[in-house]
């Protein structure tokens, strides 16, 4: 008996099969001419149901009537009236306002207002219940979105009628709406700020010590106020650790002293610091102490 090599016997006992079909180049190279061909027969309908455009014919002018000035259509330029300071802005311009108020609103809600506080804390409480994914991201920072608004209350309604709605009715021109939207949002910064912090960044910018707090500029109580809240942030995260890191340490000696070693104290220590959260309202108290660790003028 003839033997087969062993090559030749994987061959036929495991046939290999090509994952493309052979076919199939033909099939996608004659939908692309279909396609094609669909596409130039509707470019070509609609190239024809087109009329060429008129061209006017110039006619003299009659005596008396006025020549119109072509000098300034003659020479290309786009010209766009913003409106003068006394009336109102065109809607290309507050269109124009509005993107780049959305396209800003994420940076300048973190860094002015209450939010980098409030989201930090309540992520850090998550963690010390030793939660990952519950309550999820959205809701946390949906959360410190609506809080951060309540917290900033005063200062939007400020903005709101004294830069806001004047810059509307044509009232003011858009440097000085800028200029009077600023001053409450300082104010609150002002109010927020370490003398640490402050001091640190004056000192940075190397510029001379300002004499009155309104004296200094945005660039540099910006970052300081960013440093603070982070700084009064992991001060509220640290007490708030203190009693489940408590609940924790006892779960785990007890434990240890039942020669259960191998048991993860996180799955017995838990329900216990849930238990413990619910009983004493811990999203409330965590609530209450965010808002009031917030000065307000």
């Amino acid at each position: 008996m003839k033997s087969i090599p062993r090559h030749q016997r994987l061959r036929v006992l495991f046939p290999t099969k090509s994952p493309i079909s052979p076919r199939l180049p033909a099939v996608f190279m004659m939908f692309s001419i279909v396609m094609l061909s669909i596409l130039g027969v509707f470019g070509t309908m609609e190239a024809g149901a087109q009329a060429p455009p008129e061209f006017p014919i110039p006619q003299a002018p009659t005596p008396g009537s006025q020549q119109p000035d072509l000098d300034a259509a003659e020479d290309g330029a786009i010209q766009i009236d913003i409106g003068s300071p006394g009336s109102e802005p065109s809607q290309s311009v507050l269109l124009i306002v509005g993107l780049a108020i959305l396209s800003l609103a994420p940076s300048l809600v973190i860094m002015m207002s209450g939010f980098t506080r409030i989201v930090i804390v309540l992520s850090l409480t998550r963690n010390a219940l030793g939660l990952q994914g519950v309550p999820p991201n959205q809701v946390i920072i949906g959360l410190a979105m609506f809080l951060s608004m309540f917290v900033m209350s005063p200062a939007l309604s400020q903005m709101n009628d004294e830069a806001l709605q004047p810059y509307l009715d044509g009232a003011i021109t858009q440097e000085v709406a800028i200029d009077l939207a600023t001053v409450p949002v300082k104010e609150f910064m002002l109010l927020q700020v370490r003398d640490d912090e402050l001091e640190l960044m004056l000192s940075a910018s190397q510029m001379d010590k300002p004499e009155t707090p309104d004296d200094i500029s945005m660039m540099t109580l910006i970052p300081a106020f960013m440093l603070s809240e982070l700084k009064t942030a992991f001060i509220i995260g640290f007490v708030i650790f203190i009693p489940f890191l408590i609940v924790d340490i006892v779960v785990a000696a007890s434990l240890m002293s039942l020669g259960m070693m191998m048991l993860p104290p996180i799955f017995v220590s838990l329900p216990f610091k849930l238990l413990l959260f619910v009983m004493v309202g811990g999203w409330s108290l965590i609530v209450e102490t965010l808002l009031t660790s917030f000065v307000v003028g």
